[in-house]
């Protein structure tokens, strides 16, 4: 079970769960095409981000698997949020979790993504005591693999044409990185 201490400090920036008067910074990220290009829902309306906001406010704690986490990225001189991480506890079992990120392109190529999700890795290895964590992407996402990569994460698989997302077949590649492998960092 995992209930951080809140906010989460980085060196650049902070991380908290989401607020209800998060939702214009939310609405700004989700509604745009070329941030959800790569994922598997399209650029949002304000009711979609309405509901993916009462989503984010109530994802503050894992405490089973199947559980998510998922947590505002602010940036603290601003106090503006730019984008989320999560953790998704996938197997009690076989001790495996899984990190994503979404980010707001204004502030993409300043390691910002990395920062973030190299907390969701000490929260899932640290905290949670898990063997192993994946990052799955669209295969196009040059960037988002990039970001795996600079954590550390070892490229594990390329599915070909793996799953429709938005009617086209998609490839998808998974970056994976076990719990020996992070404290030997």
């Amino acid at each position: 079970m995992i209930r951080p201490d809140y906010p989460i400090r980085t060196p650049r920036l902070t991380l908290r769960p989401y607020r209800a008067d998060d939702f214009d910074a939310l609405y700004d990220i989700q509604s745009r095409p070329e941030v959800t290009r790569y994922l598997l829902f399209g650029a949002r309306n304000r009711d979609e981000v309405r509901k993916s906001l009462r989503e984010r406010v109530a994802a503050t704690e894992l405490d089973d698997e199947g559980g998510t986490l998922i947590l505002a990225v602010v940036l603290p001189e601003t106090g503006g949020v730019i984008g989320d991480v999560v953790l998704f506890w996938r197997s009690r079992e076989h001790r495996l979790g899984e990190i994503g990120y979404i980010f707001h392109p204004d502030y993409g190529g300043q390691g910002y993504a990395t920062e973030a999700a190299q907390v969701m890795l000490r929260l899932g290895f640290d905290e949670l005591g898990l063997h192993r964590i994946i990052g799955r992407v669209d295969a196009r996402n040059t960037a988002s693999a990039r970001v795996l990569e600079r954590l550390g994460m070892r490229f594990e698989a390329h599915f070909i044409q793996n799953e429709i997302v938005k009617g086209e077949w998609t490839d998808e590649i998974v970056f994976a990185m076990l719990e020996d492998e992070w404290r030997a960092r």
